[in-house]
């Protein structure tokens, strides 16, 4: 069988690494090194003029960075991937390797704190602007927004922190028609819920931080690309200029598209970003990432009974006046979840507590086993209020937006016994609500 063959739960242990190329290590070897031997001129000559594939220079490329990221792009049935320092690099370097020319990125409120707030302070400084829809799965709307200078349209599967679950495949057909591709940023669902390239997405993005890596041990990002998208449709003159460093045998310069047409995104990401930025992933957080995935079905499969089973539970709660979570039966967005989540909607989840805010507070100082802390998809479970951290940047005015009320909580469920969760919950919400 051919590496494309085989099924998701062999992949993410044996994709993209071959022992034989690597002293027959078992384990994908950490590549410890900022630079590598050119061997001789006529090799560097090679290297240097991408004749031949191979390492010059850590900062560029790395063999155990690049085991992580062909194997996340074989997780994802991507032609291509690259990995980069953080889940924010991979979308600051997407958007800037999108629109870098000028124009706009359309996107909703219903985001990540840290990207919300990138897209509004950071790229209008950089003649990039970002206009926002204010229901992601409203496809006339989000078409009507469009216009001649729209670059993308970047959504999240599952909304942090909300859980609202966009419509991939409604999305993607609105933005081919109209020339852009889509974006998804997955790091909630990871591949092992949801691949967004099944559905039409062009670009897919995660921090691999959060359930990918599954440990809360490492910083990381990656990018993947289905490699279908037409780059040269006449909005993205960058992918069409010709560079010297890809000249051919006769010595005339190429564009990205004639050097690696299936994977011209994310090859133009480690050709320019990679080089000039200097966002690269470092071999040991990479090996990090790797150890992780290899048990990323069994880690998520866990996490996403335990969720549901303490949704459930906080259903009975009085003090509890709404979950968001698209695997509940009576959630609006169960029909979209078994779509794209039919395997469940994930380790995390919001509700909205019956209180103010000394009764939060009190609820959440309590707890004993939920670490509080801004981070998701850990094999530990967290907890988190996101209107004073994840979303603390936030205007009120953006926060109303953005659906993120003061009194909001975000779970993000480990691989505790869920009995032992909700036990610790229950003593929570004694120790709030005791005068109530």
């Amino acid at each position: 069988m051919t590496e494309n063959e085989y099924r998701f739960d062999t992949l993410k242990v044996r994709s993209a690494y071959n022992s034989k190329e690597h002293n027959y290590a078992v384990s994908v070897p950490i590549y410890q090194t900022a630079s590598f031997d050119l061997g001789d001129t006529a090799r560097a000559e090679r290297l240097f003029r991408f004749r031949e594939m191979g390492w010059r220079y850590s900062r560029l490329g790395n063999p155990t960075v690049n085991v992580f990221e062909r194997r996340v792009a074989a997780l994802d049935g991507a032609s291509g991937g690259v990995a980069l320092a953080s889940g924010m690099a991979a979308i600051t370097c997407t958007v800037l390797n999108l629109a870098e020319v000028g124009g706009r990125i359309l996107s909703t409120p219903w985001l990540y704190g840290g990207t919300s707030d990138g897209f509004q302070k950071l790229f209008p400084r950089l003649g990039i602007h970002v206009d926002l829809a204010e229901d992601l799965n409203d496809i006339e709307d989000l078409e009507r927004r469009i216009g001649p200078d729209t670059k993308a349209l970047f959504v999240e599967s599952v909304s942090n922190p909300n859980g609202v679950v966009a419509d991939i495949e409604a999305l993607a057909e609105a933005a081919h028609r109209h020339g852009i591709p889509l974006v998804v940023d997955n790091s909630f669902a990871t591949p092992c819920l949801c691949r967004p390239i099944e559905y039409g997405a062009d670009i897919v993005v995660y921090s691999a931080t959060k359930a990918l890596s599954g440990h809360g041990n490492l910083i990381a990002g990656v990018i993947v690309e289905s490699g279908k998208f037409p780059w040269d449709n006449g909005r993205f003159p960058q992918f069409l200029e010709k560079h010297y460093t890809l000249r051919n045998s006769k010595g005339e310069p190429r564009s990205v598209l004639e050097f690696a047409p299936d994977m011209p995104f994310t090859f133009r990401l480690r050709t320019q970003y990679l080089p000039y930025i200097g966002p690269a992933l470092g071999p040991f957080e990479a090996y990090l990432a790797l150890i992780g995935i290899e048990t990323l079905s069994e880690r998520v499969y866990k996490q996403t009974a335990s969720a549901l089973k303490v949704a459930e539970h906080l259903r009975g709660r009085e003090q509890v006046e709404q979950i968001r979570y698209s695997s509940l039966p009576d959630s609006p967005q169960r029909e979209r979840a078994e779509k794209y989540l039919p395997k469940g909607a994930g380790a995390i989840f919001s509700f909205i507590l019956k209180g103010d805010d000394e009764q939060t507070e009190a609820f959440i100082d309590a707890l004993r086993l939920f670490s509080y802390h801004a981070n998701v998809g850990d094999a530990r479970s967290l907890i988190v209020n996101p209107s004073k951290t994840t979303h603390g940047d936030l205007s009120p005015e953006e926060l109303e937006k953005a659906g993120v009320e003061p009194n909001l909580i975000r779970l993000s469920i480990g691989l505790e016994d869920p009995l032992d969760l909700i036990e610790d919950l229950d003593r929570a919400f004694a120790a709030a609500f005791s005068d109530a």
